[in-house]
């Protein structure tokens, strides 16, 4: 058992109250902890001092810890070795705000984000997937906040040596990986949204979000309907303020959520089917490294879009397939074609994880399961598979040669189609995949249509457009209307004033369609655009909309000190995680910026 206790962990929010972790001991009395940026300044075991190091600095893997216990091990003992650490300000698992920078304007606020290497810079720990442990937290914070971690709530109480403060409990009796520790702290409120959900916000958004995500019991039930029981007690959803970089993050217990998904219509809920497909999927079954990130996210695609046909039909999914093949083709193109981090299984030796992270594992991912399941028979019969292979793998850790020989021993008898299969094109070989879906389009041809009436309409044509185009197009068609004009080249600056004029697009506040008719404005060159898509790209930080937004425009060359004096402007308020790669994509000097 780990007894880790953060000396002064989270400044004027949190007192140093410990977090107990049962880890793996090697059978040595020498034992190796990841960390980055902490401060150690005691470690002991049973009661006993014990000696430790910090090893060389790598630049993004952070330092080794080495802890010598000052006795022998034998088989069976029971030992607590106790950690008493500092984290750094500028830790990267950890984003603190201003009470300007939160939605209340009265109190600070927290929230950690660990995946993939981060929690090391919060937490002395194993920071692999390949090992799990559960956890047992105790939390002081003043009373006016609320603290939440990837946990079950255990209680709170009375600080009894602050009448200020209160304590909270968390338990986690279910073993996960060090990238699903989470912990949130700030002025929040929560609303009943289910038999065992919640959602938490600040007030300002809580009862927006409990509409917003107020089918999550109905997405729980049927996931459960098609991957096996969930195991993890409660399913709550807290929405963070908006510079959180990602749409969710699967937490345990704890789902995290971008307030972009608040888009007043539900449409944006499969955002949310795919955190909770994690529940089973990564979180459950888990990558063992990182190269195997696939395995976490295309299972985890493929289980969204199957909750997605249970709720809607087979037709939406496909629907949802043919977007996501868009979006893979718009990361081999930001990569390029051969580069090896579009490989499915990538090799990410000193790669630095932030910097990988794409859409491949996602819909490259999904394409080879997709494949498979129109090679085995169909999705009720590979899902089968599917539910098998959660079954088998369940509370542990595994690799693609894992997956794929558990694959071949369910199918059995469907040896000899397997083995035709390009493995290697699939898995090890860079760009797009060795075969291109053939989805039903019965949803997408509308968008199909109205892309083609802009691209090839000649400026004295305009007048041919009305609203009444978009007037029977979904949310989802919409969007994916947009994103098939994303990949033409740029329409004139005639046509995108136009479609202003019909659709008054400007007027959407579904995040989703404002990010796609920004880029393209900027990228048909409408300088009227160019202060709203700036005003997007550092009014939320998810990194989906935020760096593609800030690229359009410094590719704008007009723009493109403006873009950089914007980025160097707002970075201080951004999670350093978004900063660090918008520094990179605008060819920032860290060290001039910050």
């Amino acid at each position: 058992i780990w007894r880790v206790i953060p000396a002064a962990w989270l400044t004027k929010c949190i007192a140093p109250l410990p977090l107990f972790f049962n880890l793996s001991l090697s059978p040595s009395y020498h034992q190796t902890l990841d960390t980055k940026d902490l401060k150690v300044s005691k470690v002991t075991a049973n009661g006993q001092a014990a000696k430790f190091t910090l090893g060389p600095k790598h630049s993004f893997m952070g330092t080794p810890l080495e802890i010598t216990l000052p006795f022998d091990l034998s088989r069976g003992q029971h030992v607590i070795v106790e950690v008493t650490y500092e984290t750094a300000p500028n830790a990267s698992a950890l984003q603190w705000l201003t009470p300007e920078q939160t939605a209340g304007k009265k109190h600070p606020y927290l929230f950690s984000q660990c995946q993939a290497t981060h929690c090391r810079s919060m937490v002395p720990c194993q920071d692999t997937p390949a090992m799990k442990h559960t956890y047992y937290a105790q939390v002081s914070v003043p009373k006016e906040l609320v603290a939440v971690m990837s946990a079950v709530r255990d209680g709170e109480e009375p600080d009894p040596q602050d009448s200020s403060r209160a304590i909270y409990r968390f338990r986690q009796p279910v073993p996960m990986p060090s990238y699903l520790i989470a912990i949130v702290v700030g002025a929040l409120e929560s609303r009943e949204i289910g038999p065992r959900s919640r959602v938490w916000s600040e007030k300002e958004f809580v009862d927006k979000a409990a509409y917003e995500f107020s089918e999550t019991e109905t997405m729980l039930k049927t996931a459960e309907g098609l991957a096996g029981p969930y195991v993890w007690g409660q399913y709550d959803i807290l929405v963070l303020p908006p510079s959180f970089p990602y749409g969710g993050m699967e937490n345990p217990c704890l789902t995290y959520a971008t307030p972009t998904l608040l888009a007043g219509d539900r449409s944006l809920s499969n955002v949310i089917a795919h955190e909770i497909s994690h529940s089973w999927t990564g979180n459950l079954v888990t990558n063992k490294t990182w190269e195997h990130f696939w395995l976490n996210e295309g299972h985890t695609v493929y289980l969204e879009r199957m909750i997605g046909r249970s709720m809607e039909s087979e037709q939406f999914r496909q629907f949802k397939a043919m977007g996501g093949w868009k979006e893979l083709q718009e990361s081999v193109n930001t990569f390029g074609a051969n580069n090896p981090l579009t490989n499915l299984v990538p090799n990410l030796n000193e790669v630095d994880l932030d910097e990988a992270f794409s859409s491949v594992p996602y819909e490259k991912g999904f394409a080879l399961l997709y494949h498979l399941e129109e090679l085995m028979g169909g999705p009720e019969v590979f899902m089968g598979f599917v539910k098998s292979y959660i079954q088998l793998f369940s509370y542990s850790s595994i690799t693609t040669e894992e997956w794929k020989h558990y694959l071949f021993t369910y199918f059995k008898n469907k040896v000899d189609i397997l083995n035709k299969v390009d493995w290697n094109a699939w898995m090890h070989t860079p760009g797009m995949p060795p075969v291109k879906p053939q989805y039903d389009s019965t949803m997408a041809d509308a968008c199909i249509a109205l892309c083609k009436r802009w691209v090839k309409t000649k400026e004295g044509d305009l007048g041919n457009f009305s609203e009444w185009d978009v007037k029977t197009l979904s949310t989802h068609q919409l969007i994916e209307f947009l994103s098939l004009l994303l990949q033409q080249e740029p329409l004139p600056l005639s046509h995108v004033k136009r479609m202003q004029e019909v659709y008054q697009l400007n007027s959407f506040n579904n995040a989703e369609i404002r990010f796609r008719w920004l880029r393209l404005c900027v990228k048909s060159k409408w300088e009227d655009a160019v202060p709203m898509a700036l005003k997007m790209a550092t009014e939320q930080g998810r990194m989906k909309f935020t760096r593609p937004l800030f690229k359009e425009v410094y590719n704008f060359d007009k723009y493109h000190e403006e873009a950089v004096r914007v980025f160097v402007a707002h970075r201080a308020a951004m999670h350093p995680v978004t900063a660090n790669l918008v520094a990179k994509d605008l060819k920032v000097d860290n060290d001039k910026s910050t």
